[in-house]
């Protein structure tokens, strides 16, 4: 298994940045793709960014040009820089990350989440 934690969030007005911060440990043998989702009250959860072991990026169109994702794998860890930040921005982000167990077990693991509150 595979634990998350987060940190970073908070209260931001709009127009500021954040950085939240995501870090893996567990009996792994690869951590593939990791990413964060957010969800706000009443909606689903969304994919807001997502990287690959090798550095590969997608972003939700949303986010665009204001996020940035990146990872150090010496550490696997995740980070999102947010900037730019909007009221609609505003929701529970969670980290996720894939990863391979020791016994060749696919997993899919989330962090509890962290709270960001953009206010206008």
């Amino acid at each position: 298994q595979v634990q998350l934690v987060e940190s970073g969030g908070g209260l931001v007005q709009a127009g500021g940045s954040l950085r939240l911060s995501c870090a893996a440990s567990g009996d792994t043998i690869c951590i593939s793709a990791m990413g964060w989702y957010r969800q706000a009250p009443g909606k689903e959860r969304e994919l807001v960014a997502a990287i690959t072991s090798g550095g590969s990026t997608s972003y939700a169109d949303s986010v665009k040009g204001r996020f940035t994702i990146s990872r150090d794998n010496a550490k696997n860890t995740v980070y999102l820089q947010m900037n730019s930040l909007k009221p609609e921005d505003t929701a529970g982000y969670y980290c996720n990350a894939d990863a391979i167990s020791f016994t060749m077990t696919a997993m899919s693991s989330w962090g509890q989440g962290t709270q960001v509150t953009v206010s206008s």
